[in-house]
């Protein structure tokens, strides 16, 4: 396989793994531009000698400026806090990675990525195979770089927990995912009666 492709694939596999910033791009951009054509609206009515729409450039720079004086100290601070959690949500959004809960498979002819949910749903069925349990006695959630497996045996039937961690070793070494994560295997102290 040649640079480009396997460049190209990479970047698939990354689109495919991280969320898209478009929705909130496109928010904020749609709000600055809301913004911005009413300060020209009202710009514009001020240079053509009409009244304002809602409040002229000289009636907003006096309630801007009054506001810290005439508005109540808890109300200011409850905006003051709402602006800046808006404005946190905003630079998150743009700081953070995103990343969906998906993992990516080595392949050298394509782009493989995996849901978390449907690894964890064969990976718990391997596990329900090695614990010798029904199915709604394993839960396995899958993270980037643990798998949390666990048991709760029927009653009077010891689950044996090192066949279980094999077992979903091995059917994680089977699939290959990029970056293996850690496994952990707990068996519930009490047990489930007539399963």
């Amino acid at each position: 396989m040649n640079d480009e492709t396997t460049q190209l694939t990479a970047r698939v596999v990354r689109r495919e793994m991280h969320s898209s910033r478009a929705v909130p791009s496109a928010v904020a951009a749609l709000l600055i531009t809301l913004i911005c054509l009413y300060v020209m609206l009202e710009a514009a009515l001020k240079a053509l000698g009409q009244d304002p729409w809602l409040l002229s450039p000289e009636g907003a720079g006096e309630w801007i400026g009054g506001v810290p004086g005439s508005t109540e100290p808890t109300l200011l601070a409850a905006a003051g806090a709402l602006v800046f959690l808006i404005g946190l949500i905003f630079f998150l959004n743009a700081v953070l990675p995103g990343r969906l809960a998906r993992l990516s498979i080595p392949n050298p002819r394509a782009a493989v990525v995996v849901d978390a949910e449907v690894l964890a749903s064969s990976l718990a069925r391997r596990a329900r195979v090695a614990a010798g349990v029904a199915p709604e006695q394993v839960i396995v959630t899958v993270g980037r770089r643990i798998v949390d497996v666990q048991v709760r045996p029927t009653s009077g039937i010891p689950v044996d927990r090192d066949a279980v961690l094999a077992a979903v070793e091995d059917d994680l070494r089977r699939t290959s995912i990029d970056s293996m994560p850690e496994v952990r295997v707990a068996i519930a102290p009490s047990g489930v009666i007539g399963q």
